[in-house]
This record gives structure tokens, C-alpha cells and sequence, in this order.
């Protein structure tokens, strides 16, 4: 996969997902959401997993992840390790405000064939030691035919804040699916109702899915899922039954792609908050 950059709700509905959706998901676990002062460090857990937040199947990519500091410009990770399951991270606080740490991945996948061999654009699964590097969109010949290409955008990001909360990292950048809440999502309350804004191409994205998952799945039986669809205006409100950390998802498929050799375009964001005691 070509790396264009770094790789990687009034609600009109609220029902519950059947336990058997669980699948392999993606996701940042910070070590809290809110903190004083501006002598702080998060920690961050980073992995793909069955059970939310329960390191099992593959840890993430440290070289995907970005910092923006509060007031918009480039921070760093510090401390990176790559174990057998999951990657950790630091990010030192040392501004006052809110602070977005996580991934962009955008890319093309799919297939083409040059004089009768079919050929993939993209790579299948993590990339492997001593394998070839994937062909990318710009490798497809002139010539050639059968061309199936999806363009994919993805955006995995958690906020933390360091003092008062501010909303400069939540400044859309126009592309894709973002998020742009109303509600501070630092500042969530189980029994108080939450309100999110989502975005495509920086335009509300009405009739969005958000799928909203508690952690501690491997201490219960059901996945406690719901879904919750946006309005007309792309926001929907989450209403959380307790206290803790929660995993909300939402994906859009489109036929709006960036480059015309693709004929779909696949989004999908992903966060994780902390949801207080009152």
C-alpha cells in the first residue's frame, strides 16, 4: 500500500449488536484521559484484539502513530516498545490543553491484470520479514485491464487532557470520515448524555452507524454493544450506562475515491474514552 500519509450522533436509533459481531478490532488504550498540570505522561497500550483491551492476537505499529499537541503542532512519542502482543508508548504533557495521539492510514488495495496476469495492488495482513514490497497504484500499466481498486481511509485516534480542555486538534481537515464533537469527549459522565459530530469531507455524515462497546469483555458474557445512527446534522448521542472505557467505531463506504483508477472508497474511524464516575 502506497503510504500517502502516515499508515496506520440526535440519535435515530439505539439497539443492541449481537455478541457474536465480536471480531478482531483496533484499538488505543491510554492510561487515563485527564490530567493536572503540565508535568504529566500518558502511557499508551496499542493492539489488535478479540477482547477489548485485552492484548491477545497482535500489537500495533509504533511507526503509525502521531502526536498534535494542543495547539495543533507536531508532538512525539517517547519510550516505544514492540512486544508479542501489544506496543506501549509515552507522550510527555508538557502544554496546557487537549492532545491527540493516533494513526491516519490512506491507501489503495485491489487488483489489476497486465497482459493477462492478474496482479494486487496493497499488501494482505502485516507486512513480513524479507517480503517484497507491495505494488502500489502508481505500478498499473497503461495497459491495463480488469482494474478493482478501493481506496481505504482510517483514523484511530484517543484525547487526553492536560488542565483545561481545549478543541484545536478537533479541527477538520476536510478529508474523509472525522470526528468533531460537541460534547468534549474528555469530559464524559456515565447517566449524562453525550454528543458527537461526524463528518465526511468535512460535511455531516447523516444516517452513520457508531458502534459503542464497553471494555472488560473477558469478564462478561455478552459484548454489551450498541448502535447509535446520526441525524440529518451527523450528530448522535451516546448515552453511557456506567463508568469506564468505552470503544466507538463508525464506517461509511462511498464511490468518491481520490484517485479515478479506484472505483469505491471505504472510511472508518475509531476512539476510545473514558467515561467518569458523576
Amino acid at each position: 500500500m502506497k503510504r500517502l500519509t502516515t499508515r496506520l450522533f440526535a440519535a435515530a436509533a439505539l439497539l443492541s449488536v449481537p455478541a457474536g459481531l465480536s471480531a478482531h478490532r483496533m484499538w488505543l488504550l491510554p492510561s487515563g484521559t485527564v490530567f493536572s498540570g503540565t508535568d504529566s505522561w500518558v502511557t499508551v497500550d496499542s493492539a489488535v484484539s478479540n477482547d477489548l483491551f485485552y492484548a491477545d492476537h497482535q500489537p500495533g505499529r509504533l511507526e503509525q502513530m502521531k502526536v498534535w499537541q494542543p495547539d495543533g503542532a507536531a508532538g512525539e512519542i517517547q519510550n516505544g516498545s514492540t512486544g508479542h502482543y501489544r506496543s506501549v508508548f509515552d507522550v510527555k504533557l508538557d502544554k496546557p490543553g487537549t492532545w491527540k495521539i493516533g494513526s491516519e492510514m490512506i491507501g489503495f488495495s485491489g487488483t489489476f491484470k497486465a497482459n493477462g496476469v492478474e496482479q494486487r495492488i496493497g499488501r494482505r495482513g502485516p507486512p513480513q520479514p524479507g517480503a517484497p514490497a507491495p505494488l502500489t497504484i502508481a505500478d498499473i500499466p497503461a495497459n491495463a485491464t480488469d482494474v478493482k481498486l478501493t481506496e481505504t481511509l482510517s483514523r484511530n485516534e484517543i484525547f487526553v487532557t492536560a488542565g483545561e480542555p481545549t478543541t484545536i486538534v478537533f479541527k477538520p481537515t476536510g478529508k474523509g470520515l472525522e470526528f468533531a464533537p460537541i460534547t468534549h469527549p474528555d469530559e464524559l459522565v456515565a447517566g449524562e448524555p453525550a454528543r458527537f459530530r461526524f463528518l465526511i469531507d468535512g460535511k455531516p455524515a447523516p444516517g452513520l452507524k457508531l458502534t459503542v462497546i464497553p471494555g472488560g469483555k473477558r469478564y462478561r458474557n455478552a459484548e454489551g454493544a450498541v448502535e447509535v445512527t446520526t441525524g440529518s446534522d451527523g450528530v448522535a448521542t451516546v448515552n453511557w450506562p456506567t463508568a469506564g472505557m468505552y470503544w466507538l467505531n463508525a464506517t461509511a463506504t462511498d464511490a468518491r475515491p481520490s484517485n479515478p483508477k479506484a472505483t469505491e472508497r471505504r472510511m472508518s474511524y475509531t476512539t476510545t474514552v473514558e467515561v467518569m464516575t458523576p
